[in-house]
């Protein structure tokens, strides 16, 4: 741990409670008892028991309103995970610190704050200038201050991080005003420590008598009031400054020193985290500075005489040997110790992993639920507001009945993005390999983005090859994803614009086409510097003259399904003139197929007899009305029942060319009365009818006895080429009877 980390730690500390003590009036008592539970745990290194005590403070406080404790339970908490070496959890932590320090508007939780973020950026190069703005936040926030202590600190620390780099002219003048303050204060530990700073930049610049000088400050200052980290620290660099100037018995003198008080040290604080690191320190240090001294003794007795070369290097070679058989034995101890810790650690991995598993369990139970009682709803008002916009009674109500369609199916879209994201993170989807139509495919997604095209004033342009293949064999269900997140980034991005769709074929290899596809805008653009941004979840393009709304989640689940597909997204864009996003795909050629182009209720009638007798079977009453309006409309006959034991009775009375299955009902569900009409050895069509997530039960469907399935809310034309294909497959089963 450097110094700026410790000088943190402890200053902290002690004006922690301090501060605790001057808010007694403002707090609870059970506020004030975590803050000192998190507070001691902390610095006893219990810290699954610092960040249990931070979790409960800050809940506690959030009730409360209570914003100075917030700060403290997030500070413990970022101090918590910077031991601990999780960086990014330390940074939000620290982050959430600073928001209520601003809020709180005190400056010496403020320079606390800035302080922490200091720490943290100037411990990795890359962020070097981010961690010195920070810096300077502290240092002003702190001269407000009377206390000299948080006036020096930051300071310090700026310094310290300058003579890190080497950069040593740059320290100087930090050191130089933290001297002056902390001769005010005489404070023995912040004095100790600007002695081993002034010594390491001495060192650094080569003046090796003004270093050994401060060293011996320091350590004078530190051995006096028994200041044990400081002792170390101060016998260390003072070791590496005695090598320097080849006093070579005094460096051994000091390396013995720095040996004895990182003991002390080790029994007084019980570091055991830091006692593997430092015997590894150490370990390279004396190696290093073994060799240099041998190799220096060994010059330097052979110029004075050749003939003790032997004896010189026999002592040296006993006194490598003694150090590799103490350090030997510490790091077999420390060894043992980690082995014991790893243990536990990997215990404590465990069985975070059963918890993980089980919360995934749940999260994926809950994502279901919630699917269901979302889409029930909704189905009735999709449903009822397409019948609605087909009365031409309700022509003068047309715009507001599109914008209450265009809104549900926005939910909807929602509802699935996220869904369809879970499903992804928890590697449940697959693709399947079934026929389908391309020309239908681009026709029905140009189509549902009709109101969205008009309500932003733009041109939807597509152009399909035509020499690629109408009829193919894939997954045109994600297939529309893609396209369709595509074609309504461009809608929505794009104002007074034009959208184009290209699809284009680039090779065919046997009975396998490469086909390209490409949805091109010429709206808003996207800057370079967040084209990669925008392909991770939960990430918007907001510019400032825009207000776009959505979850961010459908660029990232482009690229999850083309990697499904084992193919990519590409995308060029400037900002201001528009995008073009593009990608390949390896679909197998139909070529028993002899789909008409075209929606599905154009031309469904066809082959059918007339009215078609079908049973809805469905516990909910608007999608009842839903379902057989639309039914009726196209001359089909319905019979609506409510239940499981109503459909077996009906189907026992009566014969049915197709019945719509509700899944979840009362009494028996939708599986159970499948499997009971089965046996009556009926083979009338079966359809489900479900707002559940069928990747969850689409082998139980099928294993029931049921046909085929329909995802409500569903989409008419879909729904419509659903029935027509089911009814086609009974008359060509009943023909061949």
């Amino acid at each position: 741990m450097s110094i700026k980390y410790i000088s943190v730690l402890l200053i902290s500390l002690v004006s922690g409670i301090a501060f605790s003590q001057s808010k007694e009036s403002e707090s609870c008592d059970s506020i004030k008892e975590l803050l000192d539970l998190s507070t001691d745990a902390m610095y006893s290194y219990e810290y699954n028991k610092a960040i249990d005590y931070s979790l409960n403070l800050i809940e506690l406080a959030e009730e409360e309103k209570d914003y100075y404790h917030l700060y403290h339970g997030y500070n413990n908490l970022g101090i918590t995970y910077d031991e601990l070496y999780d960086t990014i959890r330390a940074k939000e932590s620290y982050e959430n610190a600073l928001k209520y320090a601003k809020i709180v508007e005190n400056d010496t939780l403020l320079w606390w704050a800035y302080n922490n973020l200091g720490n943290m950026f100037t411990s990795n190069k890359q962020t070097i200038d981010q961690g010195f703005a920070y810096y300077d936040k502290a240092i002003k926030a702190a001269s407000n201050l009377e206390d000299a202590d948080s006036r020096a600190t930051p300071l310090m620390n700026k310094g310290w991080t300058h003579l890190y780099l080497e950069e040593y002219d740059e320290a100087f003048p930090y050191l130089v005003q933290v001297e002056k303050l902390v001769e005010d204060i005489k404070d023995p530990y912040m004095l100790s420590q600007v002695a081993s700073l002034f010594g390491t930049y001495y060192l650094g610049k080569e003046n090796l008598e003004e270093s050994k000088k401060y060293y011996e400050k320091a350590i004078k200052i530190a051995e006096r009031d028994s200041l044990y980290y400081e002792a170390v620290t101060a016998y260390d660099g003072y070791a590496e400054a005695l090598f320097k100037n080849n006093e070579f018995k005094e460096a051994y003198n000091a390396l013995d020193k720095y040996i004895e008080y990182d003991a002390e040290l080790y029994e007084k604080e019980k570091l055991e985290q830091m006692e593997s690191a430092q015997a590894r320190f150490e370990t390279k240090r004396y190696r290093e500075n073994l060799e240099i001294a041998k190799r220096e003794q060994k010059y330097k007795d052979e110029v004075i005489a050749k003939s003790q070369q032997n004896s010189i290097i026999m002592i040296i070679s006993l006194i490598v040997m003694l150090f590799f058989i103490i350090l030997l034995v510490r790091n077999n101890n420390s060894r043992k110790k980690l082995i014991s810790q790893l243990k536990n650690k990997n215990s404590e991995l465990f069985s975070a992993k059963e918890e993980a598993e089980r919360l995934s369990m749940l999260k994926s139970q809950f994502f279901s639920t919630v699917s269901h009682e979302l889409r029930t709803p909704l189905y009735g008002v999709v449903g009822l507001t397409s019948l609605l916009l087909d009365d031409k009674s309700l022509k003068k109500h047309e715009s507001d009945l599109k914008s209450l369609k265009f809104s549900a199916d926005y939910l909807l879209a929602l509802i699935n993005d996220v869904l369809q994201m879970n499903k992804m993170e928890s590697k449940q989807v697959k693709l399947e390999n079934v026929p389908f139509n391309l020309h239908e495919l681009i026709l029905s997604i140009v189509n549902t983005f009709e109101f969205t095209r008009l309500q932003n004033k733009n041109k939807v342009h597509y152009n399909i090859d035509e020499n690629v293949p109408q009829n193919l064999i894939g997954d045109p269900v994600r297939l529309s994803q893609i396209l369709m997140n595509l074609v309504g980034n461009a809608v929505k991005f794009t104002e007074n614009g034009n959208i184009y769709i290209n699809v284009e074929l680039q090779a065919k290899v046997e009975d396998r086409a490469i086909i390209y596809f490409e949805v091109k805008d010429d709206g808003i653009g996207i800057p370079k510097s967040k084209q990669k941004l925008i392909f991770e979840e939960f990430s918007q393009l907001k510019p400032s003259n825009y207000n776009y709304q959505g979850t961010g989640l459908g660029l990232p689940i482009v690229k999850r399904l083309l990697q499904l597909f084992e193919s990519q997204i590409h995308l060029k864009s400037k900002e201001g003139e528009g995008s073009v996003f593009c990608f390949s795909l390896s679909l197998k050629e139909d070529k028993s197929s002899t789909k008409k182009v075209g929606f599905a209720h154009e031309v469904y009638l066809d082959n059918l007899k007339e009215k078609q007798k079908i049973l809805i079977v469905d516990d909910n009453r608007i999608n009842q009305v839903v379902t057989r309006r639309i039914l009726e409309k196209q001359n089909f006959e319905c019979v609506v029942v409510g239940n499981g034991v109503e459909a077996i009775e009906r189907v026992t009375a009566m014969d049915f060319d197709l019945i719509l299955m509700d899944l979840n009902m009362p009494g028996i569900n939708g599986m159970e009365t499948t499997q009971r009409i089965r046996n009556l050895s009926k083979d009338v069509p079966i359809v489900a009818l479900t707002a559940v997530e069928i990747e969850e039960v689409r082998n139980e469907i099928f294993a029931a006895g049921m046909n085929d399935i329909i995802v409500k809310p569903y989409d008419i034309e879909r729904f419509y080429q659903t029935i027509k294909r089911n009814l086609n497959a009974n008359l060509e089963t009943s023909s061949r009877n």
